[in-house]
Parts: structure tokens; C-alpha cells; sequence
């Protein structure tokens, strides 16, 4: 044992040495400066038509400090043509104004509040770009519920929110207001208008930063930083210089109190980037602030510091620093760029100098020795299939391996098909963004396994079915069967391009590789070595990708422990003050992104019913054994097998999170929240295991890509080929079955480079949409068959397609969690399906030994 920590001390040891090395964050380069000498402070800014708009602002005429601010109405309008910029002139406002908010949104730039010399606001219009006539047109929104200036504005879907801000001309009118604007309810009468919202717990203030990001459950609004006054401007006792952080979540309409930010930012910039992180550019301090007038062109500005928070871990950091702070302006997105126009530089000092500021990917190499591991372990997998593609003499030894798998192999491929790709990269940074709650899931495995070796497993080894299809058949009709295989086979190949496509994303910070180069190297070595070898090579395969798949975990949760603040103790006491280990929402909502424990344990039975009975991946290793008994203990294996892997993965997500809370400066802003395992890998780990470790990524998702081209192929021959006597001998059968599998891997290696979307924010979530809308209608038929004796073939029909349908509908028109949508498929079919079969004539079928009330007489009868 003590030899052992001395190793897991070493490895720790030589982690540490490839720890990213600090660099700057941001890079800044200069645009062409807008075309007026002296710049604007508090301009409205977006972008609308692929055009960035800078409409109004203030100035002071030189020499500034011998002339009074001054108001303006122009707009201007950069255009871009690749990497060239350009000005041009977009007219006047109706009235000079400044000091109002702006948001981007699809209609325009919206312009809220503002002022002028005289007076404050609460105009809202847009400001639209027409690229063919080069013209800006100015639509009329509803007015805000008082004058607003000096505050800022964000947007969530299509409600733009409003915080902050001062309803006079002087800092003392500073607010907590809070207010939104549902854009999707331009076209009704009467509703289209701003809503008074609970404001922040906090002081009134103005000249704060306001934006939106995600937090790990939903979309929230952050109001940073800021000022108020309560006295005499000439009191510096007067001013409250704020630093507190507050977050709204939309779903739940309730403010939290965050981590301080490290500095008061005024009139700064910032904006969300990325899946997690908040850039703040710049913005004004206290330090110098009762000064400006003594010190006037000596000001040197208000610093040069940036910084990041990243609102999972509640953590700042720098980002470096800028070239210079512009305050009182708008930072933009425009594409994948971010634009920082004009703005103030010093008190009473503006610039016309516009910044494109762009996010560095932190820099490293993979490695020649993690290379070696890598690609050796791959090639070992493409040797597997070699092997027994020798072993394949006929379609039993492709799609059942001769019924001579141990058991023990068996199960480790169930669980290998069942969770491994999902295991590896989804449920770590679902722990890690969230919380355990969905563990529960998994512990239904178990469960559901019950069900699996006593009902479901002895139906399908009694009718030596090759294909799970084959049941509805006997059961219904071929129709029905027909309906089922298909159904199957579409499922499978979007899962494989699912897998692929999201896993080769993740993929992308632990190796130079692109996400569309991973999802070739999966695709194309499944393909190998699961055209040759079959089914024997896919499970053996998995039972080699299942002990790594362990020993690459254990590993990396105890380098995370060891490398958080206080080890264990820091690593338990971060977790439990930010209630990482919550298991259970007590709540009765079906659409929170923070799960209820009823979904969790009434969508996970769901799943896994339908896994365990109507998925033909998982019912084919169920005839891999040889006999009813082993086959039972390939199940249990895989339901014991899911208590380690869900407590060690769990606690990956976990130790992840108190890693980066402990060190936030080296999570790169870039990566999104699926790819902080692999990022973690790759950064973090020591050479050559970094490389088995991403092996196992790698072989984690091609034990379910490799399982769904071989099933595939399967259900193709047996349900599709064989009962139609398409290829006349066995032996076709099996050239059959081999180009089958061929196909199906292309087709899912195609539809994983189509699916690759650095947009998705959860792995974990999208693979559970997949699952629900066609495995809910397929496990809705096992169940109807098996648990009725009045279900016929015409009502089996209908429950099927009505199920079908319910699944797109919830999929495409509700908020409903995607955990549920499992179970609604099941519960709609076999509801839907037995009523109709009730209002159809009973059939005459023999049902022996087809039903669960028909399987003791057959039993007997064999007894005897």
C-alpha cells in the first residue's frame, strides 16, 4: 500500500511539471478607428445584418478640460468584407443622446434609455441595418417603466433584462430596478411591454455590468460592480464603490449572492464567452476617482487589468491586460468575434480606436510518447477484429459468437454498450457542472435487471431469437416486427453519430485532432475491426475497454483529490459547500433543469426497460452465452458493475469541479463544459498515461459505435433478409452481414460529421433526447406484448405510431425534461395500444410462452 501512494505521489509530482503555464488571455488588435478624431463616451452599440452600429455618444471638444460635454446624434456603420473594415454613414437619431443600454438581437440593435444635457429617458427603439440600401431604420419599442440612463442591458432567448441605472441626472436616483422585454410577443396586442421584476437583494446602483451566461442548469443573468451616492458629489464619503456579484435565474425568478469580484468595475465592458465564462474588459476604479480634476491630462486612465469568471466554480482570474480600458461603450459579439468601439480613456478624455479581442486557446502539445500509447492501443483493437475474423465460419459465430462468450465477457460488453461512451465524457461534466443528482438513474440498473434475467431473458433464449425483433413477430405480426427493426436500426445510427460527433468534440482539447479528424479515426477503426471480427470482436474489445475505462478513472479522480486545495479534506469540504453531492430535487416540476427525483426515478426505469427488453445491442449478448444461466449472470454483472463506475465517475464530475475551484487560472475559457475531463487529461496527467487514458476516451465510444454497426447489421439480415430468403445460404448471409455492418458505420461515421456542434452544452442531456424519442415507442411494444394477452397486431400498430408521434411532439413543442421522454413513449403506446386493441376483434394467435401469463403453462407443458 505504502508503495502504492509513493507511485500515485510520483505521478502527482510529474502532473505538476505539465501544468499550463500562465499566459495572457486576451489578444487585442486595433480595427480602423471610427471616422470622428475625438471618439464618443456611451454610444449605443450591436450588430444587426453582419454590420456593428454606433449610434449617439458624448464628447468634450478639445481642449476638454475648457469645454462643456457635448451630446450627438450620428450613426455609424462598419461593414466587413473578410478581414478588410470599413465605415460608412448611417444618418442621425432623432436627438442626441448618450449613456443609454444596447442589445443585439435578430431584429436590430435594441437602444434603451439614455440621456442628455437636460434631461433622462425611457425611450426604447432599434436601430436596423439594410445592407442593400445602406440605410439605418429606427423602429419604435415600448418605453420603459421610468427614465433609465448609465445602466446596461442583457439578453436570454428573447427577453432582453435591464438592471441598474440612475432615472435623473443624478447618481442619487440610482435604482435596483430590474425589468424585462419579451421580444416574442411583438405581435400581441396589448402584452408587448416591459416587466417590473424582483431586483437584486443588494444596493441601488448604476454604471454596473450586466450580461447573461450559463451557470451549469440554466441561463442566468449576472448584475456586476457599479456605484451609487447618497450625498453632496463633493463628498467622497458619499459614493458606494460596489464589487458584489448577483445572479437571476430566469427559471426559478430568484436572485443568489456570488463570489465579490476582485476589483470595482464602473462603466466597464463585459461579456459572456464561451459555455461558462464572463470576460470583464476594463472598467473604471475608485482609486483615482476624486483626483480627475487635480491631475486633468495627467489622468493616467483607468488601468489596464481584464479579468474572467466562470460561473460553475463561482471563481475570478485575470485575463491580463488590455492596451487601454474604454469605459462607458458596449462590448460586442460579432460572429465569432468580440468588438470594443470607441469610448472614454481618462475623465472627460475619449478615442476613436476600435479593438477586436479575441480568446487564446492555451497551448500544448500531445506528445510523441502519448501518441505512441494512443495510436498502439487503437491498432491492438483493429488486431482484436483480425483475430476472430478467422473464428467466423458462419452468421451464429458473427452475430452470436457460437454462443460460447464467457459470461463474465458478456457482461462487461453490456456494460461496455450500455454506459462507456457516456460514462467517459458526460457524466463527469454533468457532476461537474451540476450535481449527483442523476445518479439515482443509475442506480435503477440494478433494478431493471431483476425484470431482465427473470422476464425479458427467458422470452428471448426460449425462441432462440437472433434478433430481438423476432419476438414481435411471434407476438404480433411481421408488420409490427418490421416497424421495430427499423425503428431500432434508425435509432442506432443516429446514436452512433451522436457518440461520435460529441465525443470527437471533446476530444478536441485533449489532442491536436480536430473533431471531424476524431470521428474519421473512431468510425473508420470500428468499422475495421468490427466488419471482421463480429460480435466476438466487438465484446471482447469492450471487455479490454471496460478495465481501462476503470483504471484510467481511478487514476484521474485521485490526481484531481491530490490536486485540490487541503487534498481530500479540500476536496469534500469545496464539494459540500457548493452541494455537489445533492442526489435528490424534491420539487414536482418536469421541466426544471435541476431534475426532480420522481423524473429521475421514473425516467430511468423507463430507459432501462427499454434497453434491457427492446434493444437489440444489449438482448444480443443475452444469446451469447451458453445457456439461460450464464446469460443471467452476464446481466448481474453489468448491474454490479454500474455501482463502482457510477460512484467513480460521479466523483470524477466532482473532483473536477474542486480542482478548477482551486485553480480556476487553468481552465481555458475555450473549452466547452463536455470537454473538461479530456482537457483535464491532456493538461493535467502525466505523459504516456495521459495518452492510454485518451485511448480509453477513444475506445469508450467505439465499444458503442462498434456494438451499434454490429446489431445493426444483425436486425438487417435476421429481420429484413432472412425471412424474405433474400441471399439463399448462410454464407451470403454472412457477406450479407459484413457489408451490412460496412454500411452502417459509414452512414454513422457521415451523420457524426454532420452532427460535430460546438453548441450543444451537454453531452449527457442530448444522448438522453436520443435514447427517449425512439426507444420509448419500442419499449412501449415489448411491454404491451409481454404484460397483455388482449394486445393485438393492428393495436400494437397504432400504439406505435401514436407513440411516435407523442415523442416528436414532446421533443418539438414542450419544456419537458428529455429524462422523461422514455417512459412517455412506453406509457403512450401501451395505453394507446391496448385501447385500440380492445376496439378491434381478439385475435386467435397462440400466445404460449409469449406473455408472462402464458409462460408458466408453457413450463409445464415442457415438464411434462
Amino acid at each position: 500500500m505504502k508503495r502504492f501512494l509513493k507511485i500515485l505521489l510520483f505521478l502527482a509530482a510529474v502532473a505538476s511539471a505539465h501544468q499550463a503555464i500562465a499566459q495572457e488571455m486576451l489578444s487585442w488588435t486595433e480595427l480602423p478607428p471610427m471616422p470622428d478624431e475625438l471618439g464618443f463616451a456611451g454610444p449605443f452599440a450591436g450588430v444587426h445584418n453582419d454590420a456593428m452600429i454606433v449610434a449617439g455618444g458624448a464628447n468634450f471638444p478639445k481642449p476638454v478640460w475648457d469645454n462643456d460635454k457635448v451630446w450627438h446624434d450620428r450613426i455609424f456603420v462598419m461593414t466587413r468584407d473578410g478581414d478588410d473594415y470599413a465605415w460608412k454613414d448611417g444618418g442621425r437619431l432623432p436627438r442626441a443622446i448618450a449613456y443609454g443600454a444596447s442589445v443585439s438581437t435578430p431584429d436590430g440593435v435594441v437602444c434603451i434609455g439614455g440621456n442628455d444635457s437636460q434631461a433622462t429617458f425611457d425611450d426604447v427603439f432599434v436601430l436596423s441595418w439594410d445592407a442593400t440600401s445602406e440605410r439605418v431604420t429606427r423602429t419604435e419599442y415600448p418605453s420603459l417603466p421610468k427614465p433609465c440612463a448609465f445602466a446596461a442591458a442583457t439578453m436570454i432567448g428573447e427577453v432582453i433584462y435591464l438592471a441598474g441605472g440612475q432615472s435623473g441626472q443624478s447618481l442619487e436616483t440610482a435604482m435596483t430596478n430590474f425589468w424585462a422585454l419579451d421580444l416574442s410577443k411583438k405581435t400581441s396586442d396589448g402584452e408587448f411591454g416591459w416587466q417590473e421584476l424582483p431586483g437584486w437583494p443588494g444596493p441601488p446602483r448604476a454604471l454596473n455590468l450586466t450580461v447573461s451566461q450559463h451557470n451549469g442548469y440554466n441561463d442566468c443573468v449576472y448584475v456586476i460592480s457599479g456605484r451609487n451616492q447618497d450625498g453632496p458629489a463633493d463628498e467622497p464619503s458619499s459614493y458606494q464603490f460596489l464589487r458584489d456579484v448577483w445572479e437571476f435565474n430566469p427559471s426559478s425568478g430568484a436572485w443568489r449572492q456570488r463570489s465579490d469580484a476582485p476589483r470595482c468595475w464602473m462603466a466597464g465592458t463585459s461579456i459572456k464567452y464561451g459555455q461558462s465564462h464572463l470576460l470583464v474588459l476594463g472598467g473604471a476604479t475608485e482609486e483615482l476617482f476624486f483626483q480627475s480634476d487635480a491631475m486633468k491630462d495627467d489622468h493616467p486612465g483607468f488601468g489596464n487589468e481584464t479579468a474572467a469568471y466562470h460561473t460553475i466554480t463561482d471563481t475570478w482570474v485575470s485575463a491580463g491586460n488590455n492596451p487601454v480600458t474604454q469605459v462607458t461603450t458596449t462590448a460586442v459579439q460579432w460572429g465569432e468575434e468580440i468588438i470594443v468601439p470607441t469610448g472614454e480613456v481618462r475623465p472627460r478624455t475619449r478615442t476613436p480606436n476600435v479593438y477586436r479581442v479575441t480568446v487564446r486557446r492555451t497551448d500544448h502539445s500531445f506528445g510523441l510518447v502519448n501518441y505512441v500509447v494512443l495510436f498502439s492501443y487503437l491498432a491492438s483493437m483493429v488486431g482484436v477484429g483480425v483475430y476472430f475474423a478467422r473464428k467466423n465460419k458462419n452468421t451464429d459465430d458473427f452475430f452470436r459468437g457460437g454462443s460460447h462468450i464467457p459470461w463474465w465477457a458478456a457482461g462487461c460488453s453490456i456494460f461496455a454498450t450500455m454506459l462507456s461512451s457516456l460514462t467517459f465524457t458526460g457524466i463527469p461534466s454533468k457532476a461537474y457542472a451540476q450535481d449527483w443528482v442523476y445518479s439515482i438513474g443509475n442506480f435503477m440498473i440494478p433494478v431493471v435487471a431483476i425484470v431482465a434475467v427473470f422476464v425479458a431473458m427467458p422470452f428471448f433464449r426460449r425462441i432462440d431469437a437472433t434478433s430481438a425483433y423476432e419476438y414481435l413477430e411471434k407476438r404480433f405480426s411481421r408488420p409490427v416486427r418490421l416497424f421495430g427493426s427499423a425503428s431500432f436500426t434508425l435509432f442506432h445510427l443516429f446514436r452512433m453519430a451522436v457518440v461520435m460527433s460529441l465525443t470527437g468534440l471533446a476530444m478536441a482539447v485533449a489532442t491536436p485532432l480536430t473533431p471531424t479528424q476524431s470521428v474519421l479515426l473512431m468510425g473508420v477503426l470500428s468499422i475495421l475491426y468490427c466488419t471482421m471480427g463480429g460480435v466476438e470482436a466487438v465484446i471482447w474489445t469492450d471487455t479490454i475497454q471496460t478495465l481501462v475505462l476503470f483504471g484510467g478513472a481511478l487514476l484521474a479522480i485521485v490526481l484531481l483529490v491530490m490536486g485540490t486545495d487541503g487534498g481530500l479534506g479540500g476536496f469534500l469540504t469545496a464539494a459540500d459547500k457548493a452541494d455537489k453531492f445533492q442526489i435528490a430535487n424534491l420539487h414536482l416540476s418536469p421541466t426544471s433543469a435541476q431534475i426532480a427525483l420522481w423524473v429521475i426515478v421514473v425516467g430511468a426505469i423507463g430507459q432501462n426497460l427499454s434497453s434491457y427488453t427492446a434493444d437489440q445491442a444489449v438482448v444480443q449478448r443475452y444469446m451469447t452465452t451458453a445457456d439461460q444461466k450464464l446469460a443471467a449472470r452476464s446481466i448481474w454483472t453489468n448491474a454490479v458493475l454500474t455501482i463502482p463506475s457510477t460512484l467513480l465517475f460521479f466523483g470524477i464530475g466532482t473532483a473536477l469541479f474542486a480542482f478548477y475551484q482551486s485553480n480556476p487560472g487553468r481552465l481555458d475559457p475555450t473549452i466547452s463544459t463536455d470537454q473538461v475531463f479530456p482537457y483535464f487529461i491532456a493538461h493535467e496527467m502525466p505523459v504516456g498515461l495521459a495518452g492510454l487514458v485518451v485511448a480509453g476516451v477513444f475506445a469508450a465510444a467505439q465499444s458503442t459505435v462498434s456494438t451499434s454497426m454490429n446489431s445493426t447489421a444483425t436486425a438487417l439480415v435476421t429481420d429484413f433478409l432472412r425471412p424474405f430468403n433474400v441471399c439463399h445460404c448462410d454464407s451470403g448471409y454472412l457477406t450479407a452481414a459484413r457489408g451490412l455492418t460496412f454500411v452502417t458505420g459509414v452512414i454513422g461515421t457521415l451523420l457524426g460529421l454532420v452532427f460535430v456542434n460546438p453548441e450543444i452544452k451537454s453531452l449527457f442531456d442530448t444522448f438522453l433526447v436520443v435514447i427517449g424519442l425512439f426507444m420509448g415507442v419500442l419499449g412501449g411494444l415489448f411491454v404491451l406484448g409481454g404484460t397483455t394477452t388482449r394486445a393485438s397486431s393492428s393495436g400494437a400498430m397504432t400504439g406505435a405510431l401514436v407513440g411516435a408521434a407523442v415523442m416528436f411532439s414532446l421533443w418539438k413543442f414542450t419544456a419537458i425534461n428529455g429524462y422523461l421522454y422514455t417512459t412517455c413513449g412506453i406509457t403512450t403506446c401501451f395505453i394507446v395500444g391496448y385501447l385500440a386493441s380492445l376496439a378491434s376483434p381478439k385475435s386467435d394467435r397462440d400466445l404460449s410462452g409469449l406473455t408472462i401469463h402464458t409462460l408458466r403453462a408453457t413450463e409445464m407443458r415442457t415438464t411434462e
